[in-house]
């Protein structure tokens, strides 16, 4: 019998098996992952951004994380030979309703400590001739990074401290007993002592087979990107964001700089039919009946319907989605925007239609499932699997 079973071989399950490896040497564990290879759906279709923190409430869990997160992000491609590069963000308001909603983020910035600078349009304009707005905040703090080459190496690390990882193994069954817990996929069967599930957008089917009774729905929101052809790569020397309206879960469309070179354009957050279909207008009958069927859904649907009529209407129209680039990047043309895949981000929602915002972490005697692991968890992966990996040693103390 292992010690521990790992399901899911995204980023926060490989970091929180080398949390477990790291402060439990010599112990048994199997990550298990459906997909032929490490970090094929949230980790693998990200932004590939390094972020600082700045959105999140001063003393939240999220700050602090994503705080930690990126310095230990930067560490570890360091350390590992990983392509990264600290380029910096500019977060630009285009008008007076921004303007303050940018001064209210800049107070924040000090709380969370993060090292942020004002400008006004002129200097704006200086730091980056394309851009136009009324004002701006630089954080230099921001990245860019390849995070599935972050995953492959974290699966090396893993594999040199002891840990097994199996590819293609789609679990179908766990049974929790007194003794330990029992995961099947298909014909080919694990056990130990203990579980942990990361498993991102099947989090909640997960947690159904490992006996809990959810309480939330994964609701599956497409992020639509584009990419700039390669002589407009360069119309951008940092990261370029509008300011977020505090209202919406969402940051907005913004241009990224690419760590293979390349500049996107995105993403939007439109309502997916799929959970793991990348291509537009993708649908999938089975996960759109389970969240039809929720009553969460409904409500969150009706609460954000105006927003989500715009970002529809921006999916459907190539030249609405410009006009929303164009606020702060004016030269920008329609035949600019080229293909790109989307992402698609796991959106934990409660019965009542609360969106989840933070994690959200169920547990049985021998199991913890990370249900909600938010934005931005994939610059915060390595203090998240610290953080997981305590859980789970503390819960073993319990089991004797």
């Amino acid at each position: 019998m292992n010690d521990f079973i790992i399901i899911g071989g995204g980023i926060v399950g490989l970091a929180t098996a080398l949390g477990i490896l790291e402060r439990c040497p010599g112990a048994s564990l199997v990550l298990i992952e459906k997909e032929g290879q490490v970090a094929r759906h949230q980790t693998g279709h990200n932004s590939g951004v390094i972020h600082s923190g700045i959105y999140y409430a001063p003393g939240s869990l999220k700050a602090q994380l994503c705080r930690e997160g990126a310095s230990a992000t930067v560490a570890f491609c360091r350390d590992n030979g990983i392509d990264h590069e600290v380029c910096g963000k500019m977060i630009v308001a285009t008008n007076d309703l921004e303007q303050g909603r940018m001064n209210a983020l800049f107070a924040r910035a000090a709380e969370n400590g993060i090292e942020c600078e004002r400008i006004d349009a002129a200097e704006l304009k200086r730091r980056e001739p394309n851009i136009e707005g009324v004002g701006a905040l630089y954080i230099p703090s921001t990245g860019i990074v390849d995070y599935p080459a972050m995953c492959r190496a974290m699966a090396r690390r893993i594999g040199e401290q002891g840990g097994e990882i199996v590819l293609g193994a789609g679990v179908t069954a766990i049974e929790e007993g007194p003794a330990g817990v029992t995961v099947r996929a298909g014909e080919r069967t694990w056990q130990a002592r203990q579980l942990i599930a990361c498993a991102g957008l099947q989090a909640d089917r997960i947690a159904r087979l490992g006996g809990i009774v959810p309480d939330f729905q994964i609701i599956p929101f497409r992020g639509e990107y584009y990419r700039l052809p390669p002589e407009k790569s360069g119309i951008a020397k940092t990261l370029v964001y509008p300011v977020p309206d505090p209202d919406l879960p969402f940051l907005g469309i913004h241009l990224t700089r690419m760590i293979d070179g390349g500049m996107t354009v995105g993403p939007n957050a439109v309502l997916g039919f799929a959970r793991e279909k990348y291509a537009k207008f993708s649908f999938d009958l089975r996960d759109v009946a389970t969240y039809a069927r929720f009553p969460g859904f409904w409500r969150v649907i009706g609460a954000n319907l105006s927003s989500g009529l715009v970002e529809m209407r921006n999916s459907l129209s190539k030249r609405h989605y410009l006009e929303a680039c164009r606020k702060y990047c004016p030269q920008l043309e329609l035949d600019d925007l080229q293909p790109e895949e989307a992402g698609i981000r796991a959106q934990a929602v409660m019965r009542d239609g609360a969106i989840v915002h933070d994690f959200l972490v169920r547990t049985t005697a021998r199991s913890v499932h990370v249900c909600n692991a938010p934005s931005p968890a994939a610059t915060s992966a390595l203090p998240i699997g610290g953080m997981i990996a305590r859980m789970v040693l503390e819960q073993r103390e319990t089991l004797g």
